[in-house]
């Protein structure tokens, strides 16, 4: 059985991320097991524009050497904002040939305590021992459809993320469910695609972000109103960007400013792209019922659409039982409030030795842990606190 000190599962800008810190300690045997970046490649549209800012879409390593801008000089590729996925994913494989030159692709199939490590089972049955197991296996497993499209064929309703490429409705009736990024950006894209679109919305109004020139753009201004990753509103966005407070704050005010902090929006560059596009607010699905290989809605203003198909962009539920390599034995030992974990300041379950990376840290760490921007900050704090965990352990 082959073992290392740390064990991450999952490779995409957490994982990586986390392995560049903590390679950096010298002596520590970190091992990353995932396909790089393949969540952004394989469940992504092709063609998508990223919302974040590109000081929020930086991979993190300790030195800062592994930037955007560093790729940049490495590839010849130029840098432009919006940051085209295709670039992002790019760049993420360009990060792990440098962090992280030994990647191990397969999958992990079984995450299982041993003694005072864990083992893991990968997919083709090569089992490893370690002694710490960090957790950054991102979101795909935790896409939420509403329950009503649920007795659907995947061939007539689908979530956004099993499709990278939308040409395949070019020409088709579509209704995309949603009234965020997601939503808004499949529409646009696939009406230039030449599908009939329609957004469905159950609020009230699209919120578009508009980058005020003045409040964005002038320095002393924008320092004051809005931190890097500029996650959340003037104000909120530094109270966001800063996790250890964030998390200190009482948890109503945590959950009342986090809901606030990622409202479902559209950035303010793909408003005009939207335009040719129907888009219905204030309305719900009341129900989905297959009829002669289209779909049929009910809305809740007592209207009907005939569709190809149905697109979901609504969103993701954090559960970390739907990771299917965590088996009911090791759930049971974790703390969990609404399917998140209960994380310490180094990013560690109530089960000793077993971390979690990214969105599952929400509910410990804030909103930014929704974001690439929040893997600097989880990657320096899980470090020290494996770090400071060996050392009073006598580097057990």
């Amino acid at each position: 059985m082959a073992t290392c000190d740390v064990a991450i599962v999952g490779a995409g800008p957490y994982g990586l991320s986390a392995a560049a810190h903590l390679r950096a300690a010298k002596g520590l045997d970190v091992r990353v097991f995932g396909e790089p970046m393949s969540f952004w490649e394989n469940h992504m549209p092709k063609g998508m524009l990223l919302r974040s800012p590109l000081a929020g879409s930086h991979l993190s390593d300790p030195s800062r050497s592994l930037t955007l801008q560093a790729y940049q000089k490495a590839s010849g590729n130029q840098i432009t904002a919006p940051l085209p996925l295709h670039r992002f994913t790019d760049y993420g494989r360009w990060f792990q040939s440098q962090a992280v030159p030994d990647l191990e692709p397969r999958k992990v199939d079984r995450v299982e305590k041993n003694g005072a490590g864990f083992q893991l089972t990968l997919e083709d049955g090569e089992t490893w021992k370690a002694r710490r197991v960090i957790i950054a296996a991102g979101i795909m497993p935790f896409a939420w459809q509403p329950p009503m499209f649920k007795s659907l064929p995947s061939v007539l309703a689908s979530h956004a993320c099993m499709h990278c490429d939308l040409s395949r409705f070019a020409g088709k009736k579509v209704a995309v469910i949603g009234a965020g990024q997601s939503a808004l950006e499949s529409a646009a894209l696939l009406n230039e695609l030449g599908a009939e679109v329609e957004v469905l919305a159950r609020a009230p109004f699209v919120r578009w972000l508009w980058r005020q020139k003045w409040f964005h753009t002038f320095q002393p201004v924008a320092r004051l109103l809005y931190a890097p990753p500029d996650v959340g509103q003037a104000g909120l966005s530094h109270l966001v960007a800063r996790p250890n407070l964030f998390r200190r704050m009482p948890r109503s005010l945590q959950n009342r400013l986090g809901k606030r902090a990622i409202r479902p929006a559209g950035a303010g560059w793909l408003n005009p792209r939207c335009a040719p596009v129907r888009i219905k607010t204030g309305t719900a699905v009341i129900s989905a019922s297959p009829v002669c290989g289209r779909v049929k809605l009910r809305l809740s203003d007592a209207t009907d659409r005939n569709v190809d198909h149905v697109l979901l962009a609504t969103g993701y539920r954090v559960d970390i039982a739907s990771y299917p390599f965590l088996r009911e034995r090791i759930l049971e030992s974790i703390r969990r409030v609404d399917g998140y974990p209960q994380l310490d300041s180094g990013f560690e379950s109530s089960v000793p030795g077993l971390h979690f990376l990214g969105a599952p840290a929400a509910w410990s760490f804030g909103p930014l842990m929704r974001f690439v921007a929040g893997a600097e900050f989880a990657s320096q704090a899980v470090t020290r606190g494996i770090l400071g965990k060996m050392s009073s352990n006598g580097n057990s």
